[in-house]
């Protein structure tokens, strides 16, 4: 039996300083800390330009569930693995929660001065500000088509 993992809840407003750093909120790194994530795991999203961070516990996941394929003859592995685990690196963090980030990652999620933390349950998204607005836009819309389909069904009152 295992402990439940807390998720990462909220949207949190936050700073780039000039040397590429940026300090994880408490909340957060108290939930990488329970995952005795040493640091935290950062990756480009391979569908957004944002950053997806996330603990051990989803890691260990993601490599259980890519364990199951054939490393060698799966072309889905090969595929994942690169999506996630190739572009995936752990970042340590200072003793006041910062970590500094790759150019390469600041580059792809179009960082500035500023950034917006978004809770994501098993994981979180690092966002540039305007970017944030648009998308969070285009999600609430989405999401209030899926309950207005779930409704017309009779799912909901």
């Amino acid at each position: 039996m295992t402990a439940e993992v807390q998720p990462f809840i909220s949207t949190i407003a936050s700073t780039l300083d000039g040397k590429g750093r940026v300090c994880i909120p408490a909340p957060f790194r108290d939930i990488l800390t329970a995952q005795n994530t040493a640091g935290v795991y950062l990756c480009p999203s391979f569908s957004e330009p944002a950053l997806e961070g996330f603990g051990d516990a989803v890691l260990q996941r993601f490599h259980g569930s890519q364990a199951e394929k054939d490393p060698f003859f799966s072309p889905d592995f090969d595929d994942m693995a690169f999506a996630v685990l190739s572009m995936t690196q752990l970042l340590p963090r200072d003793e006041n929660g910062r970590v500094r980030l790759p150019e390469e990652f600041i580059a792809h999620a179009g960082l500035k001065d500023r950034v917006t933390f978004i809770g994501m349950g098993q994981k979180f998204q690092i966002w540039e500000p305007e970017r944030f607005a648009a998308m969070r836009a285009e999600r609430l819309k989405r999401a209030l088509a899926v309950r207005d389909a779930h409704k017309a069904i009779g799912g909901g009152e």
